[in-house]
């Protein structure tokens, strides 16, 4: 379903308050959508897409924090504002940590109003932006924006129209499976069956049985007549993977049934047709198998008629820190935690190691971290002590990506950065001349770390994270 745009969802209980921050944001040609409660938010979120979220924290069927951890679980990529009547400074920081851009104080100052939510506006609209210029950031289960994965997404939907049968290669973990599912899901053939078996996880002397099925009494423990995947994939797709993990033998067989589209049961007599379209995958070079005698040339061959290679994860630019980042909203919330971001010195922990495992290994690495720790944010020491003992210095591209995003970012900045790279006073740590600068930055903006967060250029939830962990060291 394609939902609606509007620009601005204001969420306020109060009707009276509601109706006059509505009519000035119209106003100023602003358009808006107003929901009352949390269950009509969440109902109103299913239909519209927004630019800016404006949140009342106190709302009269559920607290607007777990709402705003709701919204983020559900992936809804906005920017959310938090308005709040309540002197207290505890719940705007936690607001903050957990992905608000800013917050407002009651009772609203029209032009502080207007102003806020224009600002808000525009760092959508650049948002939008740049994720319209670096193409798509994910596709049928897969995560990522690297210009590697662009090419698989547009591959994917180049041969989901054709029958033709495709090779998928790639290393353990990279998702061939996915990838074959994605096929299936794009092609013609979406609503017809899709049946994967796994040629290295099933015994030789019964591998024949799976794929073809048998007939009563072929051979001991065969009581009933049985259909194999072939057959339960009439009419949709079938998957082999592992495929170099096939006996020599039956691969003579899997050859004519490619050619003739039929096939017979172990035991039977009955020639049956089948419609399927078939996808293999492996691990392993299959020239290397064809080479050495363990894979048949003809059947390579036969397969190998559209090849698409899996790229690894290392090669995959910065695609490794946004697939942590929504395995972390996807794990956090199967396992009932409040995670809801990476630190800045994980990104870049994660996007230096080498990820042998793939994708498969970063999945098992967040959930690791999800299941023996506490949030809100990732540090580099829950991460496996592989991942940060002797880590290499981060790239220069490695850091351009992590201070790219103003939410997670270093706030040290470029004088931060020649502090630690060209000079530093003796007896000074880099820690003690970031929370100089962050310190002089607010006093000279006479106490208002929002003013000290532009200054900066990063978000004010990273300043109110920082001196809340400086409190909390202190007391």
């Amino acid at each position: 379903m394609v939902k609606e745009f509007c620009d601005v969802l204001l969420i306020e209980d109060n009707v009276s308050l509601a109706t006059v921050y509505a009519s000035q944001l119209r106003k100023a040609g602003i358009t808006v959508n107003v929901c009352q409660t949390a269950a009509e938010t969440l109902g109103d979120l299913t239909c519209h897409r927004y630019g800016v979220i404006l949140l009342d924290l106190q709302l009269p069927d559920r607290d607007g924090l777990d709402l705003l951890a709701e919204i983020r679980q559900r992936g809804v990529d906005t920017t959310v504002i938090v308005v709040t009547g309540d002197s207290s400074t505890d719940r705007v920081v936690e607001a903050l940590r957990m992905g608000a851009k800013d917050y407002l104080v009651k009772p609203l100052a029209a032009d502080r109003l207007l102003v806020t939510a224009r600002n808000a506006l525009e760092l959508s609209s650049l948002k939008r932006s740049i994720k319209e210029q670096s193409g798509r950031s994910g596709f049928e289960g897969f995560i990522g924006s690297s210009r590697p994965m662009q090419a698989i997404y547009n591959a994917i939907e180049n041969v989901a129209q054709s029958k033709a049968t495709v090779f998928v290669t790639g290393e353990s973990g990279t998702g061939k499976e996915l990838c074959a599912e994605a096929i299936h899901r794009t092609s013609p053939r979406r609503d017809g069956p899709f049946v994967a078996i796994n040629c290295g996880a099933i015994p030789k002397d019964l591998i024949e049985s799976e794929l073809f099925g048998h007939v009563r009494g072929a051979f001991t423990g065969a009581v009933a007549d049985r259909r194999g995947a072939a057959l339960r994939a009439d009419g949709g797709t079938l998957l082999l993977d592992e495929i170099c993990e096939m006996d020599v033998a039956l691969q003579t067989k899997l050859l004519r049934f490619l050619q003739t589209e039929s096939l017979q049961r172990v035991g039977g007599q009955k020639t049956e047709d089948v419609d399927v379209r078939v996808i293999c995958a492996t691990n392993r070079d299959p020239l290397k198998e064809v080479r050495e005698g363990r894979f048949r040339a003809d059947l390579y061959y036969r397969l190998n008629v559209i090849p698409l290679h899996l790229p690894p994860l290392r090669d995959r630019d910065n695609d490794s820190v946004l697939i942590a980042e929504e395995f972390l909203r996807r794990t956090s919330n199967e396992e009932g935690k409040q995670f809801f971001g990476l630190s800045t010195e994980a990104s870049a922990a994660i996007l230096s190691h080498p990820w042998p495992g793939n994708v498969r290994e970063l999945h098992n690495v967040i959930r690791r971290v999800i299941v023996l720790n506490d949030g809100p944010e990732v540090e580099l020491n829950m991460l496996p002590a592989s991942m940060h003992r002797d880590r290499r210095p981060a790239s220069e591209s490695e850091k351009a990506f992590v201070h790219s995003d103003p939410a997670g970012a270093d706030v040290i900045g470029e004088l931060g950065r020649q502090a630690s790279e060209d000079w530093v006073p003796e007896g000074r740590s880099l820690a003690e001349l970031e929370r100089e600068i962050i310190e002089t930055a607010i006093r000279r903006c006479s106490g208002n770390v929002t003013e000290a967060a532009k200054v900066l250029t990063v978000s004010p939830s990273t300043l109110y994270r920082k001196r809340s962990a400086w409190a909390h060291k202190a007391g």
